[in-house]
């Protein structure tokens, strides 16, 4: 009898600190939980983190994890491109990259959630690419302001 309550104890402290260890291992913070991106075009969806994410106040201390999502397109079927309200309460950029050229929006805090981007424009051929910026107001050394972009998602389009 006594082997037995032994054992069982024995039994009970091993599975004891497994569970602590577990939790212990579940419950660590394995870095800055950064907001995705995510786009959407003829059945095909990605999600993405930011290719460069810095703070808002010192634009040089930076996580750049050079994350790129990657959607196949086609002829007829737009883009959707979705954010979460952690980018799109503030101020934001969309950037359309064309074979000819770009196209800039800028977006108010709170007023889009998401954006539905043609793949092919008549003057500027197929779209490359989007990204989203979050612009920072930044002076330089004679005083002149401009916005630059403190974090950026990036999604390259994938023509069949």
């Amino acid at each position: 009898m006594r082997r037995v309550l032994t054992a069982l104890i024995a039994v009970a402290v091993v599975a004891s600190v497994a569970t602590a260890v577990l939790v212990w291992q579940l419950s660590r913070h394995h870095g800055p939980d950064l907001p995705e991106i995510s786009a959407y075009s003829h059945g095909n969806l990605t999600r993405v983190g930011p290719y460069r994410f810095c703070q808002v106040l010192n634009p040089t201390d930076c996580v750049v994890p050079a994350e790129q999502g990657q959607l196949p397109v086609n002829r007829t079927d737009p883009v959707q491109v979705s954010l979460p309200s952690a980018i799109a309460d503030a101020p934001w950029v969309l950037l359309r990259v064309y074979e000819d050229d770009s196209l800039v929006e800028e977006f108010r805090p709170g007023t889009r959630l998401a954006v539905t981007i043609p793949t092919v424009d008549p003057f500027l051929g197929r779209l490359t690419g989007v990204a989203v910026h979050l612009p920072t107001l930044v002076r330089d050394e004679d005083g002149n302001e401009f916005p630059v972009p403190h974090a950026e998602w990036s999604v390259r389009t994938v023509w069949p």
